[in-house]
């Protein structure tokens, strides 16, 4: 099991990870701490506790939003998915209906080949 160990609002945290995921919760520490100096620049100093809970809030927001726009790429993604199944599906139709005229057309012109082949009846023939 791993562990790091973070800075975060001027204290520090030791935390315990998964092996191979401190690089990431190091990156996650960083974001949350860089969160907190932006709210202590924008509204100076106004208490520790209320700053780490208003970057926390911006945080939320920000997943919140993120997570609303990935629900509407899959909703976009699964129509997408639904017009190309539509689509390949008129092609195989219209594939299966151009295959048809093809063999259609062949028998056709086999007939009239055959037709034109077989020497007309002379006259002499008919009477």
């Amino acid at each position: 099991m791993g562990a790091v160990v973070l800075s975060i609002a001027g204290r520090t945290y030791r935390m315990s990870c998964e092996d191979g995921e401190e690089q990431r919760i190091e990156e996650l520490g960083r974001y949350v701490e860089s969160k907190i100096e932006s709210m202590r620049e924008s509204f100076g100093e106004i208490g520790e506790q209320r700053i780490i809970v208003m970057a926390a809030l911006a945080i939320a927001d920000e997943a919140t939003d993120a997570s609303a726009k990935a629900l509407a790429m899959e909703t976009d993604v699964a129509e997408l998915r639904a017009e190309l199944d539509a689509a390949r599906k008129a092609n195989d139709a219209m594939s299966a209906r151009a295959a048809e005229a093809i063999e259609d057309s062949a028998r056709r012109l086999a007939k009239l080949n055959d037709e034109l082949s077989t020497p007309a009846a002379s006259a002499d023939d008919i009477l």
